[in-house]
């Protein structure tokens, strides 16, 4: 049997495994009120799993059990800690293939590709058990001599995490595996759209020995209503929300009420350069992953494809050779490369963008329409000569539609890869060092790519400027963000 494929009855097996309730304290219980929500399959929209609908009574319960845990959890020395996150990570990777089909199941990306984020998603595990007993203060006399110097670090407290429905399982790890490292308990609410791998997450967490009440999971189909009274809280130390930029700065007012921490992990509209020094065969390559991973639906997937004028029709020959060959279909079908978008709404929202732009001159060198079958697929497509003002230069795509833009020096290039309010990600090719760090120092984003179309890593810090967000996420850096300083000064022990 071909390895990607998946038998009815393994489907059935696998969601039986999932658990339908919330985990509040360590207990899955119904919510209160007993409503339920429908979990689909964007492949083929049936129901696969009904799971508990959480109100906000149930969001306080899940807050009381993370404010009555915080005190024990966060004084669990940090070796335990970390002993605890890294059998996290060794069940993940026993468990992997059941982790795999559920983001397939639930979300859409071929299975290949929800491997590698079980991969991405479990270097998160790792990573920062390994940080727990890495987190340091410093120690010193004042310049004075008056005293000693002592600056150390502490777990911020309780925390509320959002996660977005792209990635289900390596959002949760991100923001999971930080705080606990840090010694924090958390509330996490992941997407209506794709909870189920959160849930069996829970689960992971529970067999790898996590006390009750440190991690609590909701699920619900009312966000704003479960949520706010989360936010506004006065126990509630931290937020840290994935998402978009209005959502988020929605989040951000109700924040401030609470002088909350907050992390921001926002929209992005990535330019893609390709100046005319580049090789070609790394650009098309970094191309095809900068945009179609993850069926584009991505923050850090390249928006707009800023190509040099003497180089962009060759580039789009070659890109469109490229995307001729994908395959779409079911992500659990052997082969598939492109899945289905999310739902109807990003069907529609890549329809009317392409429209536009070839009502405004643009060229579709392949693909161009939703595709007439079940479940909500559109094409792989590629779009040439787009012009200026074209609305899909200016929203973030979250599909597969490579737009190309012509440039015609390196100003030039720089101005169109800066005229946006988002700055998370960009990706530069050139065969010219000196110009590759000029753009570092040019171009208005947090993380860039300089020959390769794929920047995250559990070891590097993830977060953008501007409009796409605050904080980061990974790296060394992302500890501190569910750490806050305290500095105490003692007397002089020589007075």
């Amino acid at each position: 049997m071909p390895e990607n494929t998946v038998t009815a009855d393994r489907e059935t097996e696998l969601l039986g495994l999932v658990p339908d309730g919330l985990f509040i304290d360590g207990q899955w219980r119904a919510a209160t009120d007993g409503k339920t929500l429908r979990v689909f399959d964007p492949a083929t929209g049936r129901v696969i799993k009904e799971i508990a609908d959480a109100s906000p009574e149930d969001g306080k319960a899940a807050l009381d059990a993370a404010v009555a845990a915080f005190p024990s959890w966060s004084a669990t020395p940090a070796r335990q800690r970390a002993e605890i996150l890294r059998r996290a990570f060794d069940l993940l990777q026993e468990r992997k293939e059941d982790f795999a089909l559920l983001m397939t199941l639930e979300m859409g990306k071929p299975l290949a590709e929800a491997r590698g984020e079980v991969a991405y998603g479990g270097e998160f595990l790792r990573w920062f058990s390994e940080e727990t007993a890495r987190i340091q203060g410093r120690y010193g006399a004042n310049p004075e001599g008056t005293g000693r110097m002592i600056v150390s670090q502490h777990p911020v407290g309780p925390c509320f995490l959002i996660t977005p429905w792209n990635f289900p399982l390596a959002m949760a790890t991100r923001k999971i595996a930080p705080a606990l490292a840090a010694g924090c308990t958390v509330v996490i609410k992941p997407a209506e759209l794709t909870p189920l791998t959160t849930l069996l997450f829970a689960r992971l967490l529970e067999d790898a020995g996590l006390p009750a009440g440190v991690v609590n999971v909701f699920t619900t189909s009312t966000s704003g209503a479960v949520s706010e009274p989360i936010i506004r809280d006065p126990r509630l130390r931290k937020l840290s929300f994935t998402g978009s930029t209005p959502v988020g700065q929605r989040l951000l007012q109700q924040a401030s009420e609470g002088v909350l921490r907050t992390s921001m992990e926002l929209g992005g509209n990535a330019p893609f350069v390709v100046f005319d020094d580049a090789d070609l065969d790394k650009a098309v390559d970094g191309a095809i992953a900068a945009k179609f991973r993850n069926i584009g639906q991505a923050c850090t997937a390249a928006n707009r494809f800023i190509v040099h004028r003497s180089v962009a029709d060759e580039f789009a020959r070659r890109v469109t050779e490229r995307v001729q060959g994908f395959t779409s279909g079911r992500g659990t079908e052997e082969g598939v490369t492109i899945g289905p978008l999310i739902n109807e709404a990003a069907v529609q929202k890549a329809s009317t963008l392409v429209e536009d732009a070839v009502t405004r001159g643009a060229r579709v060198t392949t693909g161009g329409s939703r595709i007439e079958r079940q479940g909500t697929f559109y094409e792989a497509t590629v779009l040439t000569d787009v012009q200026p003002g074209s609305e899909i230069l200016r929203e973030e795509i979250f599909g597969p539609v490579l737009a190309i833009v012509p440039f015609d020096d390196e100003d030039d290039a720089v101005r169109i890869a800066n005229d946006t309010e988002y700055g998370l990600v960009s990706y530069v090719f050139t065969e010219s060092l000196s110009r590759g760090q000029r753009m570092i120092d040019k171009l208005e984003t947090g993380m860039m790519g300089l020959n390769v179309g794929v920047v995250s890593n559990a070891a590097a810090p993830f977060g953008g400027w501007k409009m796409s967000g605050l904080g980061r996420e990974g790296g060394a850096e992302g500890i501190h963000e569910y750490l806050q300083t305290k500095y105490t000064l003692t007397a002089n022990p020589y007075a």
